[in-house]
């Protein structure tokens, strides 16, 4: 009799179908800073990491430095220009503090599409080219746990 009772495990995802992209490595962990020397200084000096040279980004409106760990990265922001969304975010968090998380995608327009069909909001209309030169989109945080998501094409 207890034999018959024997439940066999089924995966979760039976029957769900596979999604046409995937989720990659966590590209960097961006911090936004009110003051990118000095933050600058401190990864490079005191913690003798690599950083990047600065790169500006006005059509995103910010200063970039990018600071090598290995196995990812950290992207410290600063404002450039009136329109900054770092600025906002300076504004009401004087120190600085984490902006947001990038993890990189195989194939970034089926990621969209995908995501648009799971009412995930997107932050624009359409991709950008963000600082490494590669397609970007951010995703809500709102709909996302309260994480400023970027996906960046692979």
């Amino acid at each position: 009799m207890a034999s018959s009772l024997l439940k066999v495990a089924v995966p979760v995802r039976q029957g769900v179908p596979q999604s046409l992209w995937k989720l990659g490595r966590l590209n960097h962990v961006a911090i936004a800073v009110p003051d990118l020397e000095k933050a600058t200084a401190l990864y490079r000096d005191l913690l003798g990491a690599q950083v990047s040279a600065t790169v500006p980004l006005p059509e995103h409106g910010v200063y970039t430095v990018f600071v090598e760990l290995g196995n990812t990265k950290l992207e410290l922001l600063h404002p450039l220009g009136e329109k900054s969304p770092i600025a906002g975010f300076l504004q009401k968090n004087k120190a600085g503090g984490m902006h947001h998380i990038c993890i990189e995608v195989d194939d970034i327009n089926a990621a969209i599409t995908d995501l648009k069909e799971k009412k995930i909001r997107l932050l624009s209309p359409e991709p950008r080219i963000g600082a490494h030169g590669k397609p970007v989109m951010f995703l809500h945080p709102k709909d996302c746990d309260g994480v400023l998501v970027e996906i960046e094409q692979a």
